[in-house]
């Protein structure tokens, strides 16, 4: 299975090596939190990011449009002196329209500009298991996650490399991110920036996705 691979010394916590027991993260077999729903249509055709962290800051209280969030995080070109922008490094393209070449931006960038409406209260679980996503949900706080557009895993065929200023990465442009908002045992709830509120996904499929995606997940804390 292709993942996209995370640079720029990116430590994934909770990776294989951790000999301690993992955290009790089914102590509720479903939960379900309110959060703003925000669609980032029709003036982000590709801002699912920073329409995502604008639901995921509503419910923290902080009243912040997604727009604002739009001109505020890091950008890079698409292509510049033959090599593509990086997604560790800001929103790699143009976000408004898909007129003009454009990708996303991996979690950093996002749990960077969250710090600022939220500092020091930023949790970052980029690499822990999705246990602990629905951990954090089942206490009451949305998760913010990079997952496959089609909520699948990517096939093999989808995906292609690119050389960046960073060294190579595997990109596919089946990407998308979504705030969950609830789980079951056998479905995950997510606010969709593309779609409704609490749209329903069957959980296996999600998980591998977003596992796919290299476990990619910011959160707060109360």
């Amino acid at each position: 299975m292709k993942k996209v691979f995370l640079s720029l010394g990116l430590v994934l916590a909770g990776c294989s090596g951790n000999e301690s027991p993992p955290p009790d993260t089914e102590q509720k077999s479903e939960a379900k939190v309110d959060a703003p729903h925000i669609s980032q249509l029709p003036e982000l055709e590709r801002g699912c990011e920073v329409t995502t962290l604008a639901m995921l800051l509503q419910h923290a209280g902080e009243d912040v449009d997604k727009m604002i969030l739009a001109e505020e995080i890091e950008k890079v070109p698409f292509e510049q002196d033959g090599k593509r922008g990086h997604p560790a490094e800001g929103f790699v393209g143009n976000m408004e329209t898909m007129d003009e070449p454009g990708l996303g931006v991996y979690h950093g960038p996002i749990a960077e500009l969250a710090e600022k409406y939220l500092p020091g209260r930023v949790i970052d679980l980029t690499g822990e298991s999705f246990g602990e996503v629905l951990k954090h949900v089942a206490d009451g706080r949305p998760v913010w996650v990079l997952v496959p557009s089609t909520f699948d895993v990517v096939p093999e065929e989808e995906w292609e490399t690119w050389e960046t200023e960073q060294g190579e990465i595997d990109i596919t442009y089946s990407w998308h991110s979504v705030l969950v908002t609830g789980f079951d045992e056998d479905h995950v709830y997510v606010n969709d920036p593309l779609d409704e509120k609490n749209a329903q996904h069957p959980k296996e499929a999600f998980i591998d996705g977003w596992e796919q995606f290299g476990n990619q997940a910011i959160t707060y804390e109360g």
